[in-house]
């Protein structure tokens, strides 16, 4: 069975406005004890699989989940078991799952990696949750064969260590399950609640939290982009390639969203994000004419979230790296905390905020919409990508341009200069993406030189820029701590010495037509 299921992380703020609406007559209180099974070293988890057993009132119900596209949907198989028995064995403290039932079923091949007996016989209980579950059904009748169904369940309890029962995590979300029916029913009453309650998108299982239960971690480590993820083939329309890349994208931000919005402030966390972000709007602005259904509105939210999780990372690196290594050098200390203590929004501010997590709801429902359905669903992706590709090389050619006449002699980090990395940025990116359509003779040869030429012109350019917004911090802070000014003589050597390796750089890229 293929499970399509949103889970959101709920404010205190708005709790009680949304109990009202999750405990009405028609809603169903059942308590969850679910006991949470793995190997010791996690192979299980590491293989994208969670494996319970769990009683729902008075039922007791094998679970295993696995596959899916890594952000709503995922395969799933449920198994009723025998009460008594597996009563009988928890007073015996021998309570397990029962692999064999999966012999014959979708959910095999998620297992075929594995020796089935040597996993059986290693699986052990890592950890069991105990939950408050309460549960309503959310219907509308459509023009199909069956009607539009919801499941929205609101989870309150706690997670427990398997050998220590002081260690524990507190679980309080709410999920929203299509039942039967159109899936766009379940992202429209999704956004319905989200607009209402201020809810947060979570990516992050009951299954990962509590691997990281077991590990001593708070949050999963931040993930970066992976385009071996990313699902795209010779014959993918360009409404279809498209979708690819988007989801792609979402599977770089979302983790790294999750954790934020759980109270991660991990730099790592943040930097990725903001990379994933980029990454999207490059994808946007290079294919947007390759689907009818991309919404001129998501790029301004982007753009905005992009540039505030920037301006907090700039002041916390600064702070955990760059004046340490300072300091190393002889530099005076200089204290940052006051300064990212001030800032007006930080990176939960930012995430947590209505129309950003309405735009992730917005670009789930279409990745998960139908290609098919759009009036160029038949035109190749192979055929169309180098046409906007060229037209992106055109738009870099001509920031490349306009900069070279606003700069004859230094590099100063102009508005042309934003340009040119915008541009880049926007190249670099959708050219990854779109390599492993391309057709030979671009992917093989020229593409390839390109690439690697583009990633160490961003490169320079990065470093450039980096380096002139860290000496703007620390100008701006020498106005109330002289002992800033270490700091900025330090960025004004730095810069000068990039300043000719970034025109080399800029020289060689420009007038290289290869798309």
């Amino acid at each position: 069975m293929r499970e399509i299921e949103l889970k959101f992380l709920i404010q205190n703020s708005r709790l009680k406005g949304l109990m009202r609406q999750a405990r009405v007559k028609s809603s169903k209180v059942t308590q969850l004890a679910a006991h949470y099974y793995d190997t010791p070293k996690q192979k299980l988890a590491h293989a994208g699989i969670g494996l319970r057993i769990r009683k729902e009132g008075d039922t007791w119900v094998q679970t295993i989940k696995a596959g899916g596209d890594g952000i709503a949907a995922r395969l799933e198989h449920n198994a009723k078991l025998d009460s008594e028995q597996v009563e009988e064995m928890l007073d015996n403290n021998q309570l397990m799952p029962d692999l064999t039932i999966y012999k014959n079923t979708p959910i095999a091949p998620a297992l075929a990696s594995f020796k089935r007996k040597k996993l059986n016989k290693n699986l052990t209980k890592l950890y069991v949750t105990d939950v408050e579950r309460t549960t309503r059904i959310l219907a509308e009748s459509n023009d199909n064969e069956d009607d539009n169904s919801i499941e929205v369940a609101y989870d309150y309890g706690k997670i427990i260590h398997g050998s220590d029962e002081e260690q524990q995590f507190t679980i309080h979300e709410i999920e929203f399950e299509l039942i039967s029916g159109d899936i766009d029913f379940l992202f429209a009453t999704a956004k319905t609640w989200c607009k209402r309650y201020k809810l947060c998108l979570s990516t992050v299982t009951k299954a990962e939290r509590g691997g990281l239960l077991i590990n001593g971690q708070n949050h999963s480590p931040a993930v970066s982009a992976d385009l071996s993820q990313l699902i795209a083939h010779k014959d993918s329309s360009m409404p279809a390639f498209i979708r690819a890349a988007v989801h792609n994208c979402l599977l770089h931000i979302l983790p790294n969203s999750s954790a934020i919005v759980a109270g991660s402030e991990n730099d790592d966390h943040v930097l990725q994000l903001r990379l994933g972000l980029s990454r999207l709007q490059a994808a946007i602005n290079t294919f947007a004419g390759g689907s009818d259904e991309i919404n001129p509105d998501w790029l301004p939210i982007l753009k905005q979230t992009t540039s505030l999780l920037s301006n907090y990372r700039d002041l916390t690196y600064i702070s955990n790296h760059i004046d340490p290594g300072l300091q190393q050098h002889g530099a005076p200390a200089v204290n940052w905390e006051k300064d990212i203590d001030t800032l007006k929004i930080k990176p939960i501010d930012a995430v947590s905020a209505n129309d950003f997590q309405l735009m992730l709801l917005d670009l789930i429902a279409f990745t998960m919409s139908d290609p098919n359905l759009e009036p160029n669903a038949e035109t190749l992706a192979s055929e169309q990508l180098p046409n906007n590709l060229s037209v992106q090389q055109k738009q870099l050619t001509k920031a490349l341009n306009d900069f070279e006449k606003e700069n004859d002699s230094d590099i100063d980090d102009s508005q042309a200069l934003t340009e040119i990395d915008n541009q880049i940025n926007n190249l670099c990116y959708s050219s990854e993406l779109a390599a492993p359509l391309l057709q030979k003779k671009y992917s093989k040869k020229k593409t390839k030189r390109w690439l690697k030429h583009l990633l160490k012109t961003k490169k320079a350019l990065q470093q450039y820029r980096g380096h002139s917004r860290f000496q703007q911090h620390y100008q701006k802070k020498s106005k109330t701590d002289p002992q800033a000014l270490f700091g900025v003589g330090w960025y004004a050597i730095k810069l000068n010495t990039y300043d000719k390796q970034l025109k080399n750089r800029l020289a060689k890229l420009k007038g290289r037509a290869v798309f």
